[in-house]
């Protein structure tokens, strides 16, 4: 016989018996109830100072252990700060179920204190969400919301409670099975897909793996691995797939797109077929959709049947789980490639001639100052390929994709598809939750720390230790970039002054934290190593680093991909190389 209880203790029960082991979170009024039960239970809860922390604290949990990550707010502007973290989950496809409190069901539509229409807002960038007014509903609501967040492509999925509901008294009862009527995403991709995808490789001269952060959700890597050392083609992985391909691979060109290798963005536009895995033909990636891979046919593998066919027309498509779709290709493959294997030596040597001819690199400041990529590299170079990466939005997160190697998934984190800055320093809190005896770097602008800092409090509250290194350059970067190339040097409130006002050392001391600066090339090595060194304490290193490098390679929006600038040059005439 169920045992009697209120709708608040249903809910944490309900919370215990999904798995939850940590929530992201802050009381107030419409959801105290639930914070009374919370007080009892099994569950960890981070008190986090603002909302917005509590939302990209569960992404960044959720990115690294591949779990659904829960936060928890109030009703009014506790939800309305979730917002922005939702948004992000749900383009970069990562599992999240957020709890908020709803005022008294009698109230809802009154315009009462602290009410907002959450589902509503929320309606566009959730794969589902929930107003629960009768407190018998909240186990069925608490397994569908996490059932539907990690399952076919994951998301996020809000859950909103009203105040009298959490009050109430009903009886608890979890679920033995779920029924979603209309609800069953395909993972298991047809055969006859399958094959079609397999002849297609064969007859092509030219294919590239155009691989997505999909890979990475599906924990497809190996199997990824397997299928391209099969045919021996080049590989690029997105911003949001970087380590799902080891970087130090002989077939990986590195990441395409508006920041991307040479090789890359060239392998893409040249190419005679794209083998896609789990992407989605962003506009960063694509360029001019246009003019974005003229000659390539396209194979297109995805989770989601919404992405497939919706930028560019697909030849061959297959909707399944990327990790089951690869697994269905090896042999498949293998077969054809007995009857027939396309020699593919003349366009590797091609790529293989541009990556070498073309890599990543960057100028030394003339005035002695400290490079922010080299910064980076270092930091990438010491910390090593085990550690976690989390990066914040701008200049700062296209050095980080560049200069860091990335051999393992779920090693490097960012809001891919919102560009969310501030995101760092709490994905980065919730990824040490996650992943706590691995080291957590957050690499942010000086732009970004500022809005979010304050999550470094919660950090230090609650041991955990993460280490944020601002890459300095006391301005707003990538926008300063762009009024530098095309705003005529017309810096229009983009300079933050952030080497003046505040201090970030100081400010870390004030907030529980070990400060460190540097400003010297000469002190990088050893700043770095001091933090490394630190790992009772949350650390945070100011990086005064040169004002004025930029992001090279550039493609400027809405331009061909062919337009590829190399420090403020065009690339050379692809066509000329006979690619």
């Amino acid at each position: 016989m169920s045992k009697a209880m209120n709708g608040a203790t249903s809910l944490v029960k309900s919370l215990e018996s999904a798995g939850v082991d940590v929530m992201f979170g802050i009381p107030g009024g419409a959801i105290l109830p639930a914070y009374d039960p919370i007080f009892d239970s099994s569950i960890r809860h981070i008190l986090v100072r603002h909302e917005q922390g509590a939302g990209h604290a569960a992404t960044g949990y959720a990115q690294v252990t591949g779990r659904v990550g829960v936060c928890i707010a109030t009703s009014g502007p506790g939800a309305t700060n979730l917002v922005t973290p939702l948004a992000d989950a749900a383009m970069d496809s990562v599992p999240m179920v957020a709890i908020t409190g709803q005022v008294p069901s009698a109230a809802i539509g009154t315009d009462a204190f602290q009410e907002a229409d959450i589902r509503g807002i929320t309606m566009p960038f959730t794969k589902h969400n929930y107003l629960i007014t009768n407190p018998d509903d909240i186990p069925r609501a608490i397994a569908e919301a996490f059932h539907i967040a990690s399952s076919g492509r994951p998301g996020p999925v809000l859950v909103d409670i009203a105040k009298d509901a959490l009050q109430k008294e009903t009886t608890f009862e979890w679920p033995t099975s779920i029924n979603l009527p209309g609800y069953h995403p395909q993972l298991t991709p047809d055969s006859g897909a399958i094959a079609d995808a397999a002849a297609l490789i064969t007859q092509s001269s030219k294919p590239v793996f155009y691989v997505g952060g999909g890979v990475i959700k599906a924990n497809a890597n190996r199997e990824l691995l397997q299928l391209a050392e099969l045919l021996g083609a080049p590989v690029v992985t997105t911003l949001m797939a970087r380590g799902a391909f080891p970087d130090s691979h002989t077939l990986h060109l590195g990441m395409p797109g508006m920041h991307g290798t040479v090789a890359a963005v060239t392998a893409l536009q040249k190419a005679d077929l794209l083998i896609t895995l789990g992407a989605r033909f962003d506009d960063r990636v694509t360029g001019k959709l246009s003019t974005f891979a003229t000659n390539a046919k396209v194979i297109h593998a995805d989770i989601d049947p919404a992405e497939i066919g919706k930028n560019r027309y697909a030849d061959v498509s297959i909707v399944g789980d990327v990790k089951e779709t690869i697994t269905a290709l090896i042999p498949a493959l293998k077969k054809a490639l007995e009857k027939n294997r396309p020699d593919l030596t003349p366009w590797l040597r091609q790529m293989y001639s541009l990556r070498s001819s073309y890599p990543l690199g960057y100028d030394a400041p003339a005035d002695g100052s400290v490079s922010p990529q080299y910064v980076i590299e270092r930091l990438g170079k010491i910390a090593g390929p085990d550690a976690i990466y989390v990066a914040g939005v701008g200049q700062h997160q296209m050095w980080a994709a560049q200069f860091v190697s990335y051999e393992k998934p779920r090693t490097w984190l960012n809001s891919g598809g919102l560009g969310t800055m501030g995101y760092s320093v709490p994905a980065a809190m919730g990824a040490k939750v996650g992943a706590p005896d691995t080291t957590v770097w957050a690499i942010d602008g000086d732009g970004c720390f500022q809005m979010t800092n304050q999550e470094l409090v919660t950090c230090a509250l609650n041991n955990i230790p993460i280490k944020v290194a601002i890459i300095n350059n006391e301005s707003l970067g990538m926008v300063r970039q762009w009024q530098t190339l095309f705003y005529e040097g017309r810096y229009s409130n983009t300079n933050l002054e952030s080497k003046r006002v505040p201090n970030f050392p100081m400010l870390a001391e004030a907030m529980g934290c070990v400060g460190l600066s540097c400003e010297r090339p000469e002190d990088v090595d050893k700043t770095i190593e001091k933090a490394m060194s630190i790992n009772d304490q949350p650390v945070v290193v100011d990086f005064r680093v040169f004002r004025d490098a930029m992001v090279w390679p550039m493609v400027a929006a809405g331009t061909s991909n062919d337009d590829i600038m190399v420090a403020r040059e065009l690339a050379p005439d692809w066509d000329s190389q006979e690619l």
